[in-house]
C-alpha cells in the first residue's frame, strides 16, 4: 500500500493528497500524520488536495477528524486547494468540516497559519 508522503517545511506538516484515497489509505494517513505531528512539534498541519477531484463523506469525515486530532496535539489544520466541485459535493452531503479552515491555495494556507500563530504568541505575551 502506498503512503502519502508527509513534508515537514519549519514547525509545518505538509500533506499533498494526489489523486483519490481508498479508505485504508485515509486511516493510514491519519495514524502517520497523527504520529508526525507529536514527534515533529508541529504548530500547523496544510493538506493539499488540489488534485482530489470526488470526495464522499467518508473522505470528508477524514479532513475533519485530521482537524480535530491535529488540534488535541496543539496544531492547526488548513485545507487548500479545494476545488469547487469538491466545494459543492461537501455542502450536498451536509458536512460544514466544523473547526476545519481552508484557504484557496498553499501560499494562502501558509499566510494563514502564520496568522493564527502571532495571534497565539500575543495572547500568551498578554497572558503574562
Amino acid at each position: 500500500m502506498e503512503r502519502v508522503p508527509i513534508l515537514k517545511i519549519g514547525d509545518v506538516l505538509l500533506v499533498s493528497i494526489q489523486g483519490d484515497l481508498d479508505d485504508q489509505a485515509v486511516l493510514t494517513l491519519q495514524e502517520d500524520l497523527a504520529e508526525k505531528v507529536v514527534t515533529t512539534s508541529a504548530v500547523g498541519v496544510i493538506i493539499d488536495i488540489t488534485s482530489v477531484e470526488i470526495v464522499d463523506s467518508f473522505v470528508g469525515r477524514m479532513l475533519s477528524t485530521i482537524a480535530g486530532m491535529a488540534r488535541m496535539l496543539d496544531a492547526e489544520t488548513i485545507v487548500v486547494g479545494m476545488r469547487p466541485a469538491v466545494a459543492i459535493t461537501l455542502v450536498e452531503l451536509g458536512l460544514t468540516l466544523g473547526g476545519l479552515r481552508t484557504a484557496l491555495d498553499l501560499e494562502k494556507g501558509i499566510a494563514l497559519l502564520g496568522r493564527a500563530n502571532e495571534s497565539a504568541e500575543t495572547l500568551t505575551a498578554v497572558a503574562k
